[in-house]
């Protein structure tokens, strides 16, 4: 597979030390990708927690997803003019000290006891987040051989499903059931307290974090030709496999998200398995942590097998669990959804680095483009919403399923590299 090979300079190092470096800058890199995947798996259960603090409908509800991954829409291109004025390393610190003061918003928002507080409070999180993405993503798929960038992008995107994978603990423990022991005695509003500590608790990881990556020494990417190419007259439009790579961003992201925020719901139906808030946050490990384990195997399956296969035969699973979701009831509609979540693994990182397929020396630009199609994180879900508001949670489930056809399709053929 052509992949993406962005100069990387490593001044005064053998061959050796080159690698050596890069497994360095690896090794940390994955530390950012779990705390991304756990910061944004929160919302799972912020969601439910919200939704029962200021009695929201659905649609409403996910106004969370909406204000988190709009972010994404309307950060991605001025943080990936930032990131190439400034360089990945200092993007990367940035985001850390971005993401950490939205946290800290948080206590703010609780003590208001205002949804539009805590909503503005998301949007300043994922502005973080969103810098991270621009400025890790290309990095790792520049650090080593472009031909197994797919599966490096994989290896390190397992890591972020490790941090969802534990996230719904630590929500259902520190929000969710603290919640529950609360409303005994305190009102409703005043219930929104429990986030606090939590994110006061996040925001000082991630301060030390940029701590700790703005002393790092990183092997630098150069990025100076990125004008060049500019310069030339050459369009990052005009590649086919680009543009379908941002649509399939834009449905897998937003089918994941999708399911992801209605779980702890979905599995409160009476007739699914009727549990309590936080006994069903716990369950939403089983979905993230699924993606987990599949991104580990999915980083050594692609290695042999054309990666676009691999995302084909995942989205034609998919379509079958959620259909199963939809008309089945108990046991066998709890696991269907649950089991999306091994097979979404490998698509982001997999949509991603096919999309980046021979762009060279445009793939910063290029992923600035992919990152803005994380929007549809915040799109699906209103919709999804909508349906639920209107026709039923468990019918509500089409949204995703649309979704995933054209997945299935990029893998097979949108993401074939055109002259």
């Amino acid at each position: 597979m052509a992949g993406v090979q962005m100069p990387v300079t490593d001044a005064g190092s053998s061959t050796g030390e080159a690698g050596s470096n890069f497994r360095f800058a690896l090794t940390a890199l994955t530390v950012l990708f779990f705390m991304w995947g756990f910061l944004t798996c929160l919302n799972d259960i912020l969601i439910p927690h919200l939704k029962a603090v200021f009695d929201l409908s659905y649609t409403q509800a996910m106004l969370i997803q909406f204000c988190f991954f709009g972010a994404y829409f309307t950060v991605s291109l001025p943080a990936g003019a930032l990131v190439k004025r400034i360089g990945y390393q200092k993007g990367i610190v940035g985001g850390l000290l971005v993401a950490a003061l939205g946290c800290a918003l948080f206590y703010p928002a609780a003590e208001s006891h205002a949804y539009p507080v805590f909503l503005g409070a998301l949007f300043v999180l994922a502005s973080g987040i969103t810098l991270l993405q621009v400025s890790a993503n290309p990095y790792v798929t520049a650090l080593g051989d472009p031909a197994t960038a797919s599966s490096r992008l994989t290896m390190t995107q397992a890591f972020n499903s490790l941090g969802t994978t534990v996230a719904p603990f630590f929500g259902g423990v520190l929000i969710l059931s603290a919640a529950t022991v609360g409303a005994e005695s305190l009102s409703a509003s005043a219930e929104a307290d429990a986030v606090k500590l939590p994110y006061l608790g996040l925001a000082a990881v991630l301060a030390l974090l940029a701590l700790i990556f703005s002393q790092l020494k990183l092997p630098k990417i150069d990025m100076q030709e990125d004008a060049a190419v500019a310069a030339e007259g050459s369009s990052v439009w005009s590649h086919r496999h680009l543009v379908l790579g941002a649509v399939g961003i834009f449905v897998y992201v937003g089918a994941e998200v999708s399911i992801g925020s209605f779980l702890v719901n979905f599995l409160g139906l009476d007739s699914v398995a009727g549990m309590e808030e936080a006994q069903a946050a716990h369950y939403i490990a089983y979905y993230w942590g699924g993606a987990m384990v599949g991104r580990f195997i999915g980083a050594v399956v692609m290695r042999s097998i054309s990666p676009g296969l691999v995302l084909a035969f995942n989205a034609a699973a998919v379509i079958l669990l959620v259909l199963l979701a939809i008309v089945g009831s108990g046991a066998l509609a709890m696991w269907a959804i649950l089991l999306v979540g091994l097979f979404n693994s490998i698509m982001f990182p997999t949509i991603f680095s096919l999309a980046l397929q021979g762009l060279g020396k445009q793939a910063g630009q290029a992923s600035g483009v992919l990152c803005l199609a994380i929007v549809g994180g915040a799109i699906v879900p209103v919709m999804q919403g909508l349906v639920a508001d209107s026709v039923g949670l468990q019918i509500s489930f089409l949204v995703p399923i649309v979704c995933y056809v054209f997945i299935a399709y990029y893998g097979l053929k949108g993401s074939k590299v055109t002259a």
